[in-house]
């Protein structure tokens, strides 16, 4: 099964930079106006899963909560301590969960349209890497 998260937003181009330049993510696909939408995928290539995001004249008025959350699980401790690096190079608040699983089982940050994400310092096995 592949699987693909797709999201409004009303910034694309702080979309991308923001997933590109501080997750790393690569754009994997992008469109301009089909049907009055632009959109982007990111992702890393050859998985079975990545984002899309879209935009259109339509201003989104965002509804969320604090435990709508992306989690990632980097796959060593090394991607895990660059993307921390990355994410206070780039001068991004880590913020205090809702959850405490979260608080000791990672960092969690906003994007730039103020959704949640998680970077996890725990294997999908539940080992800590």
């Amino acid at each position: 099964m592949k699987f693909r998260f797709a999201r409004h937003t009303n910034d694309l181009d702080k979309i991308k930079t923001f997933y590109t330049t501080v997750l790393g993510f690569e754009v994997l696909g992008s469109f301009e106006d089909h049907d009055s939408y632009d959109g982007l995928f990111l992702g890393k290539p050859n998985l079975d899963w990545h984002l899309e995001f879209t935009k259109s004249d339509e201003t989104v008025d965002f509804n969320y909560n604090e435990d709508d959350i992306l989690v990632f699980y980097p796959n060593t401790i090394i991607e895990y301590n660059q993307l921390i690096e990355n994410i206070l190079k780039n001068s991004i608040e880590i913020i205090t969960s809702k959850n405490p699983y979260w608080n000791e089982n990672g960092k969690m940050i906003f994007d730039p349209d103020g959704f949640r994400i998680v970077i996890s310092n725990i294997k999908i096995e539940g080992t800590q890497i």
